[in-house]
């Protein structure tokens, strides 16, 4: 026979969604290695807001990654990274994806 849940251990079961992951702000969320990795730019972003900065991110790579479903899993998220001012462009192949992020780092080169 189960025992009783504390209230707040019931409250929590009781309103937990599978987004917990990309939004829940504090407490546990409870994710893959693959989803907390999509969601480490999202925390850094909320760090560097925290910290008076204003940026954004750029996720390039291709389909035939080592990462196998780390392109799969940017694009379900895509709506969470938008709010978070993060952008998902999957390359053609490696050399493109690579020069796509390696033009976000030269911004400043030309006025």
């Amino acid at each position: 026979m189960n025992a009783p849940l504390p209230d707040h251990v019931r409250h929590a079961l009781e309103t937990v969604t599978l987004d917990d992951k990309y939004t829940l702000a504090q407490g546990r969320a409870f994710m893959s290695g693959t989803q907390a990795l999509v969601r480490l730019p999202m925390l850094q972003r909320q760090r560097d807001a925290a910290a008076g900065l204003d940026t954004a991110g750029f996720i390039s790579g291709y389909r035939g990654s080592p990462l196998g479903g780390y392109d799969q899993a940017l694009w379900a998220a895509r709506k969470y990274l938008a709010e978070q001012h993060i952008v998902f462009q999957p390359g053609v192949n490696e050399e493109l994806a690579a020069t796509a992020v390696w033009g976000t780092q030269q911004l400043d080169i030309y006025p």
